[in-house]
């Protein structure tokens, strides 16, 4: 990661989870001259991952965008939708909502709630008796498990399916429930920096058989291959095809965004690091947010909740104690960002189509949010040494 121009970094955001052993262990797999692209050790990475997570189904894909792009799809195929209007939130990544514009659905966004910064719940029961959408889009946003009680309240009042935005929170616990197992489907990144990383890779979770076999087919070009025997004969029972034609028949019209092995390779070692990488997110944070929750906003959440979040997040008081802290934190080498893409609806993707969308916590988390690292590898004194370079840097600005 190249540095800030004039600085030099020595705490990096984030840090790949793949280690030496992983490469070594690949490394001698590869000289096996096994089969690289999806194939069986793609259904062991996604079954131990369903096993791990408590879902029925999962499916691995080549990105967590990808991931959220198969959600949107495999609901669309479903063919159960009242409508094409979706509620999706402010503060997250552009491909929550991208596939929504992509697809020609009607997205509607909400405001960031002021204690998790997830939806807020007030403004999206006022989007639900307004608009009656058939679909809500959720981010368990940076880890911090949302107001999942209330939530899952309002869907069961309004019959909206409920996708749930995971890719910064696996390994996150709400009630003692892991994140991305409320939703109708849920996301997962594995990107460079995630909780666990297979380099580039997505997942969805699902306990609903008809929308995986969906997502199996969407995977690979809308094809049956990947569909188990007795669903692949009914579906070429049903379209009449000839035994010639059997093993090309393209059901849906889908993408190609199949992984490779070798990567699913490295998810399955991933997955015995996860308790491990969950205590020591979770630790960071839990000292960030003593040292600096009682000078900043910071997020809020449930006591018995497990926060394993990939960065700190943290509002500063103005915009110009925001970059007092940023100038403070790159002359010490410690890397910083906006707080995820701010607020979405400042972005020209959104207002260009639909204006600008301002709301006061989206647009002070736009305006005044950053991250700090949170990596397994910092210690209490890598902490503790961060936070004080924060708290100095307001101490100037005031």
């Amino acid at each position: 990661m190249a540095d800030y121009p004039g600085y030099h970094i020595k705490y990096y955001l984030a840090e790949d989870t793949i280690d030496a052993n992983d490469l070594s262990a690949l490394a001698d797999w590869l000289k096996t001259n096994p089969r690289i692209t999806m194939g069986p050790l793609t259904k062991e990475f996604e079954a131990k991952w369903s096993s791990w997570l408590g879902q029925k189904y999962s499916i691995y894909c080549n990105s967590g965008s990808s991931a959220n792009l198969l959600m949107y799809a495999a609901l669309a195929a479903l063919g159960r939708l009242s409508n094409r209007m979706i509620i999706v939130p402010s503060v997250g990544w552009v491909t929550t909502i991208a596939p929504a514009i992509q697809f020609g659905w009607e997205p509607i966004m909400c405001e960031a709630d002021p204690d998790t910064f997830g939806l807020d719940l007030n403004h999206l029961e006022v989007l639900l008796r307004r608009h009656n959408p058939s679909t809500v889009i959720m981010v368990q946003v940076l880890g911090v498990p949302h107001k999942m009680n209330e939530l899952l309240e309002l869907k069961k009042r309004y019959g909206f399916f409920l996708l749930e935005d995971t890719c910064a929170a696996m390994g996150s616990s709400y009630h003692g429930q892991h994140v991305g197992t409320f939703g109708d489907m849920s996301s997962f990144s594995l990107f460079f920096g995630h909780q666990i990383s297979t380099i580039e890779g997505g997942l969805v979770s699902t306990n609903n058989e008809e929308l995986y076999n969906l997502m199996l087919m969407i995977r690979s070009h809308g094809w049956t291959k990947d569909l188990d025997t007795e669903k692949k004969e009914a579906l070429l029972a049903k379209h009449k095809v000839d035994s010639f034609h059997h093993p090309f028949l393209f059901v849906l019209d889908g993408f190609n965004l199949r992984p490779t092995d070798d990567h699913a390779f490295l998810g399955i070692k991933q997955i015995d690091k996860m308790e491990w990488l969950i205590k020591r997110r979770m630790e960071n944070h839990l000292l960030y947010k003593a040292i600096l929750g009682k000078y900043f906003c910071v997020q809020k959440y449930e006591p018995d909740s497990v926060v394993c979040s990939i960065s700190f997040g943290m509002l500063a008081s103005s915009v110009a104690e925001r970059k007092k802290i940023i100038e403070a934190c790159r002359r010490e080498g410690i890397e910083t960002r906006m707080f995820s893409a701010g607020n979405l609806g400042l972005h020209p993707f959104w207002y260009e189509r639909y204006g600008k969308f301002s709301a006061p916590m989206a647009d002070r988390i736009h305006h005044c949010g950053l991250f700090l690292p949170n990596n397994p590898s910092l210690k209490t004194k890598d902490i503790e040494f961060i936070s004080s370079v924060v708290l100095n840097a307001t101490k100037e600005a005031q």
